[in-house]
């Protein structure tokens, strides 16, 4: 049932092993109802990976939720894996389902090198000395962050960079391709200003667009957001209508798509969105986030933002617009597909993550409150 609200420094260098990804599962479901079952879903399948040439390769940040998978990934191929962090945060983490063993062997092959990216100089002398076939880029921001890595392996054979489908120019025709029009005023445009450094200077790049992410250690609240509500039994708000359309991808998809890349021909110099197979409505979203963690189908209220002032609360974690990718490309020429459908990849998330009693963010419902508080409410 929907009802409608309407009223009216000095960084040090130290390269030494810090303390295989086993099985991480999810199901795959065909069914396109959101019929309520009161069963948790138990996951299935697993994540692929193909030989390669072993690879000295940095990852640029590495410790939380993309970093975490990929780097699994690489090592179980058989690179050398270095990550380049503060050393603020642990520089490996047991993943949830991961057995011990799998976790001792994975920590002891990781290298890291602690230091500031902003500290270009540290960065250029640090990376020099080392020399890296391959860099991953994961936690980049803006141009300048980039050139003294450029600078400084000369030598460089790829340069995979984790962009985002936000730089895309907000249009009436989708979905996104990748080539279409980008905004060279979006919040996300350092990273537009780092695909053309790197087109500049004629690097041999990759660049990945996601578009939203998910799955199990999200520090962003995509999913959480409606499992807070779901388990504490209260309907969800949704701005406006709720059939805006937008787009998942699981991050251990993404993982898989920045696999492909690595040292594909096919790759170079090319963009690829990285995403979930499907679209979704926001109002689908939350019966399929019930659906994959065995809650009853949702209570769904419907508003309209210009009808409140939040402050600087946020009332929902999606972008109120239609917006969605097609991933056809990275399918066609890289032979990547997704191997989550969204029922699953949420199941996947729960059972390793929220349904564990693990989240990121408590439960803050001062903006649903509000939303529900007005007087004048349509059932």
């Amino acid at each position: 049932m929907a009802r409608l609200v309407l009223h009216h420094k000095q960084p040090s260098f130290s390269l030494l092993p810090a303390s295989s990804l086993s099985d991480f599962h999810a199901t795959r479901f065909t069914s396109t109802s959101f019929q309520y079952k009161r069963k948790v879903w138990q996951p299935k399948g697993g994540l692929r990976v193909t030989a390669l040439s072993s690879k000295k390769i940095l990852i640029m940040g590495g410790t939380r939720f993309i970093g975490l998978f990929l780097s699994r990934l690489l090592v179980k191929e058989g690179h050398e894996v270095t990550l380049f962090t503060r050393g603020k945060a642990p520089i490996t983490q047991q993943l949830p389902g991961e057995t011990d063993t799998d976790y001792a062997d994975f920590s002891s092959k990781i290298l890291h090198l602690k230091g500031d990216r902003k500290d270009y100089d540290f960065v250029k002398t640090s990376l020099s000395a080392r020399g890296f076939d391959v860099v991953y880029d994961i936690n980049g921001r803006e141009a300048e962050e980039v050139e003294p890595i450029l600078d400084a392996l000369p030598k460089l054979e790829q340069y995979i960079y984790c962009s985002s489908a936000g730089v895309y120019l907000k249009s009436d025709l989708l979905p996104h391709f990748e080539t279409d029009a980008v905004d060279p005023k979006s919040r996300h445009k350092g990273k537009l200003e780092t695909e053309s450094l790197l087109e500049s200077r004629d690097v041999n790049y990759t660049s990945i667009r996601p578009v939203y992410i998910y799955g199990p250690l999200n520090y962003n609240p995509v999913e959480e957001w409606f499992f807070h509500r779901l388990k504490a039994g209260r309907p969800i708000p949704i701005p406006n209508s709720g059939i805006q359309i937008t787009q998942l991808g699981h991050v251990k998809d993404l993982a898989t798509a920045f696999i492909k890349v690595l040292g594909n021909e096919k790759a170079s110099k090319q963009v690829f969105n990285i995403s979930g197979d499907k679209y979704v409505t926001f109002a689908g979203l939350a019966k399929a986030c019930a659906k994959a963690a065995g809650f009853p189908e949702p209570e769904i209220i419907h508003y309209n933002p210009k009808e409140f002032d939040f402050g600087k609360k946020k009332a929902f974690p999606f972008r109120d617009q239609h917006f969605f990718a097609s991933v056809d490309k990275a399918k066609s020429v890289l032979g990547w597909k997704p191997e989550f459908d969204l029922v699953g990849g949420l199941a996947d998330s729960y059972n390793l993550d929220f349904g564990r009693g693990t989240f990121r963010k408590e439960a803050d419902f001062f903006t649903d409150d509000m939303i529900l508080g007005k007087s004048l409410v349509l059932t």
